[in-house]
């Protein structure tokens, strides 16, 4: 018998290693937040002990989700402006905000309360993109989540930066500070196209390339940033990016609702990851991202909820539902996006785009114990026939009852461990109250 630090019994596991399959009535075993062993209870009963065994007989145990893009610390945000284009949000509403509002103490709460909301989700690691991502850096940390946090980039000054060296330096000291942390990552994260000259993607193209990084950006997200780029650059965002040398493996393009067929081509030619977010798009009516041509055409693509600004929850399990449902209906094929795709959007998918698959996305023998448990015991969950359908179809975050990253509970029973709900929803109603007292002109506005 071999002794183990924790053995966690599962009704149903669905592991996402090697096809469509669900294990019924396993056991991971788990040895400093590793996973050593999956095997039936009835083997694992006899191989092995451990001081901390946990029984879920009514739930279903997949790998900890990944939302792929967000802007954490704009959790203070949500609800600041409804019914609205992209371009009018952001310049009548949510970039005038974050001129008055956002600050270091701004984005350590934001970023708390983020990680509190996408804990009790099921996300155990988040790809984000915003401002003082040292400070969200070490929230993650603390909280012993799993982040990659962006080196935001944009032309002009903001309460951050004041110029492009500004933003680089010190986007390039979280770098040093965590590039070999275990579970804090880093990525290269120019805004966009449209706030983002061409000297500084250069700049950004030569980093990634020099450092292996990721770059993390917006792209193709409306009709309006198509026609804006032909008409200041003669050319769509993705050429021009292409021929400032961006285009390539490391590229993680988030949106991308407005593509050709020979922009597709490229992309799957060029190994460019997707990320699809699409309650943000419906709710900005910024388009459909053509998710079943981009599989068609063996493209990555994985999800992200965006902000609480723009899409007002941070709920990976929702945007699986939704990205399957609208697969179907903007394909009018019903077999369109799959639940096991959707689902692989959020797991495998994304951890393939951060370079992280060798450590997280599925639950195999050697990754790390990164695990969302889902309680079905509910009558709105009842009965079960599939579990992987049940997943996408069937089941909400407030099912999520376990999390774990690397061995380590973060959610248990529905409690956070590292993370004090209380007083995060206590300094957030003061926040609120201040920033609904002192609003800008235009927000709140519906």
């Amino acid at each position: 018998m071999k002794h183990v630090e924790t053995l966690i019994h599962g009704k149903h596991i669905i592991p996402m290693d090697n096809g469509a399959r669900t294990l019924t009535d396993f056991s991971i075993a788990v040895q400093d937040g590793r996973i050593i062993d999956i095997v039936p209870d009835a083997r694992a009963a006899g191989s092995y002990t451990s001081d901390a065994s946990y029984r879920y007989d009514h739930h279903i145990i997949l790998p900890g989700l990944i939302n792929t893009h967000t802007h954490a610390g704009m959790s203070l945000f949500r609800g600041l402006a409804h019914d609205l284009p992209l371009m009018e949000w952001l310049n009548g509403h949510i970039w005038p905000a974050e001129q008055k509002w956002m600050n270091e103490e701004f984005v350590r709460l934001g970023t708390q309360l983020a990680m509190a909301e996408m804990i009790r989700g099921g996300i155990t690691c988040f790809n984000d993109m915003y401002f003082f991502p040292e400070i969200a850096a070490r929230e993650a940390a603390c909280a012993g989540m799993r982040a990659h946090l962006g080196m935001i980039l944009f032309d002009f000054s903001t309460p951050y930066a004041g110029s492009v060296d500004e933003y680089l330096e010190k986007g390039l000291a979280v770098h040093s500070e965590y590039g070999s942390h275990p579970l804090v990552g880093v990525t290269l994260a120019p805004h966009a196209p449209y706030t983002v000259s061409d000297k500084p993607l250069e700049r950004v193209a030569c980093l990634s390339e020099e450092l292996e990084l990721p770059v993390h950006i917006h792209l193709h997200e409306t009709e309006q940033e198509i026609s804006m780029s032909l008409e200041q650059h003669g050319m769509r965002p993705l050429q021009r990016l292409d021929q400032l040398g961006l285009v390539n493996s490391r590229l993680i393009a988030v949106h991308m609702t407005q593509l050709t067929d020979a922009e597709l081509d490229l992309l799957a030619k060029t190994g460019v990851s997707i990320v699809h977010c699409p309650q943000s798009n419906l709710k900005l009516a910024s388009g459909f991202c053509p998710v079943q041509k981009l599989r068609d055409r063996q493209v990555n693509v994985t999800l992200g909820t965006d902000s609480c600004a723009s899409n007002d929850d941070l709920d990976v399990l929702g945007e699986m539902h939704t990205a399957a449902l609208l697969a179907k209906g903007v394909a009018r094929d019903a077999s369109a996006l799959p639940a096991y795709d959707s689902l692989r959007c959020a797991t495998v998918h994304a951890a393939e785009a951060l370079g992280i698959a060798d450590k997280t996305g599925s639950l195999e023998v050697g990754k790390a114990a990164d695990m969302t448990v889902l309680d079905i015991e509910q009558v709105e969950a009842q009965p079960v026939y599939d579990p992987i359908g049940h997943t996408v179809y069937a089941t909400q975050r407030s099912q999520v009852c376990d999390v774990w990253v690397e061995g380590r509970l973060l959610l248990q029973n529905r409690k956070l461990q590292t993370l004090d709900q209380d007083e995060i929803v206590a300094r957030t109603r003061e926040w609120g109250k201040k920033i609904q007292n002192g609003r800008v002109p235009g927000a709140f506005s519906g």
